[in-house]
């Protein structure tokens, strides 16, 4: 009978945290906000949840849904929605700024963490950035240390349902401290990369970040 303290057995993903946690990788996290600085400057609040897309809104079922996460990571990722879903869920509350000027407090989510996904395709030591592909051939630009914010997710729940389709189901990126463009909807999938490529609204003039509480709206900000 084994000793019930007895440590985990060693692994590569085990290593490979423990390697992260020394070099201090991925700290950006949730950023704790006094009340009057919660929204940020040039934001209104709203109750609703205005839909803003290009246009297009895939018809993209979970039976058919398929996320591929490759390029500078050392495992490539291929899941069905099934096999998104039997991977350990996470669920966060969180607030929701629009460059557009609205944002939206106490958002319930719930999906997979990108820490988690970080954690099953271990990106290579010279990956730097991450592209979102979307099924209606929208993309969009992080760096890897936003992406793997402690609230960050791969949602397909809100308010303890499944996503509408308008909304970005069956699964959306869900970055908090970023303006919302950057939460891709109808992810399809994950690019990592070790030079930056901006997607298509920061090739367009908007900033290629977008810090809401920097007012990082457009490329001048």
């Amino acid at each position: 009978m084994a000793d019930d303290n007895e440590p985990p057995p060693d692994s590569k993903l085990t290593r490979t945290k423990e390697r992260w946690a020394r070099e201090g990788r991925f700290l950006t996290g949730r950023i704790t906000r006094t009340e009057d600085r919660r929204l940020p400057p040039g934001q209104h609040l709203t109750k609703d949840w205005p839909v803003l897309d290009l246009g297009v809104v895939p018809p993209v079922s979970r039976e058919r849904w398929r996320l591929d996460v490759y390029g500078a990571v050392e495992t490539p990722v291929f899941w069905t929605f099934a096999e998104f879903a039997a991977q350990k869920q996470a669920q966060f509350t969180s607030d929701i700024h629009c460059v557009t000027t609205w944002s939206r407090y106490d958002n319930e989510w719930e999906g997979l963490a990108t820490r988690e996904l970080l954690a099953a395709c271990q990106p290579r030591d010279d990956a730097r950035f991450v592209v979102l592909h979307s099924y209606d051939g929208y993309t969009t630009n992080l760096a890897l240390d936003d992406f793997a914010a402690e609230d960050a997710l791969l949602a397909h729940s809100w308010s303890g349902r499944p996503l509408t389709d308008e909304h970005g189901g069956p699964v959306r990126l869900v970055v908090p401290h970023l303006y919302f463009w950057k939460s891709a909807k109808w992810l399809q999938a994950i690019e990592f990369l070790t030079e930056d490529a901006p997607g298509f609204w920061e090739v367009r003039g908007y900033h290629n970040r977008g810090d809401p509480w920097a007012e990082q709206r457009y490329s001048g900000d």
